[in-house]
């Protein structure tokens, strides 16, 4: 990509009523453009982020057996009715409008009932069992607070999976495949001081699992033990669950952190008010059982952004980076050597051509956070190479010509 050819436009400034750092960094770098509160559109390099990660994600459920499919964001009330949760005293974030023909829709905040409405068209026997399913797909949630940039938004990306077994010990075991999916996941991704966390199961269980990436700015408070085996949510930590836990004489350490994806074995929870049944080997009806597994997407991206940002600007991991290198062209020779290089890598490469002094270019690509800074001068083809800098690390080395393309 030609950044001449685009019309992305870096900006000396934030929104003026953007107070999150993700949010402020991805504003002025390009990548989103705010709406309103919580309401963002994704430009060029933002979408191409999210698709790095979508594409992460994608590849380890796929592992796992998980099949896509994409589910309508209006939601038929009826569904959500048989299981309480239409009424706004029971879900308070709903966005819910009516149509012209008469009656009231809702924008999904979450999929559990009409993927559970949906499989019972599918779903017969035990021989239809286990399945899995996942989708990408855009939620409305009329949160009262959205001031954290893209970590808390009224309208995001995410992944929801749902699984579905003929016993309580087949969702064990799928639900042991997807932790392992997920540590992957998150692992590929650069959230390593990402961990499972022990939270409220509500009236589900007595717990469920989160998933927290440790953030100074996180909206959640954790405790963490000496070797982080164990990790609590603020608001189970108590000397109860401790014992449960089987730590309870342990020292444990408070720290921020940013929710990341969540898990939880629903069981009947929406298979039963809902009628979704099979038939097992001895022909009698049974209700299947259920799994949940949420990540959202465009959350973390905001995580990844600012937990790797420093004071320049932003600094993507290579995995979601949209391009592994920002090349840079200076002086006669240097922009010619710089236009033939990019030629042969436009995939990889975004090419700064733009009529701009060298120093701005610097700052811009510094602020857009690609892996690698590449600068072809006049001065360094007298040596027959380029200026590779890290933007990681800031180190810089002179890398030939004909061996630059091995970093890409």
């Amino acid at each position: 990509m030609k950044l001449s050819e685009t019309f992305i436009k870096t900006l000396r400034e934030a929104p003026k009523d953007e107070i999150a750092k993700n949010g402020a960094l991805l504003s002025r770098a390009g990548y989103i453009h705010k709406e309103m509160a919580g309401v963002y559109d994704f430009l060029p390099l933002g979408l191409m982020v999210l698709e790095k990660i979508k594409a992460v994600i994608r590849e380890e459920l796929n592992k796992i057996g998980g099949q896509e499919v994409m589910l309508s964001a209006l939601q038929n009330p009826e569904l959500w009715e048989k299981t309480g949760r239409f009424s706004d005293q029971e879900v308070d974030i709903w966005f819910k409008t009516e149509l012209s023909s008469g009656g009231v829709v809702g924008l999904a905040p979450t999929h559990e009932e009409p993927i559970t409405n949906l499989m019972k068209t599918y779903i017969s026997s035990y021989k239809d069992l286990p399945l899995a399913v996942y989708q990408f797909q855009t939620k409305f949630r009329n949160e009262k607070r959205a001031k954290s940039g893209i970590l808390r938004g009224r309208e995001f990306l995410m992944k929801d999976m749902y699984s579905f077994h003929a016993t309580e010990e087949d969702l064990d075991r799928y639900y042991a495949e997807v932790e392992k999916a997920y540590d992957r996941i998150y692992a590929r991704l650069g959230l390593t001081e990402t961990y499972k966390t022990f939270a409220s199961g509500g009236i589900f269980a007595k717990y469920s699992h989160e998933y927290q990436t440790f953030l100074p700015v996180g909206e959640d408070t954790i405790y963490y033990n000496s070797d982080k085996s164990v990790v609590v949510n603020k608001e189970v930590f108590n000397e109860e669950v401790l014992k449960d836990l089987g730590v309870e004489n342990e020292a444990f350490t408070e720290t921020a952190a940013a929710e990341v994806g969540n898990i939880f074995k629903l069981k009947y929870k929406y298979s039963e008010p809902l009628g979704l049944q099979f038939n097992d080997e001895n022909n009698e009806q049974k209700t299947v059982y259920m799994g949940c597994y949420g990540i959202g997407v465009s959350r973390v991206m905001g995580v990844i952004a600012e937990k790797f940002a420093d004071e320049k600007g932003l600094c993507w991991p290579e995995t979601v980076a949209p391009f592994k290198a920002q090349l840079i062209g200076i002086g006669e020779k240097g922009t010619a050597e710089a236009e033939k290089f990019y030629a042969t890598h436009e995939e990889t490469v975004l090419f700064d051509d733009r009529n701009l002094r060298p120093g701005e270019k610097f700052a811009d690509a510094e602020l857009m956070g690609m892996p690698y800074r590449i600068v072809i001068s006049d001065k360094t083809l007298a040596e027959g190479a380029a200026e590779v800098t890290a933007r990681k690390t800031g180190e810089s080395k002179m890398i030939t010509i004909d061996k630059l393309a091995e970093i890409l």
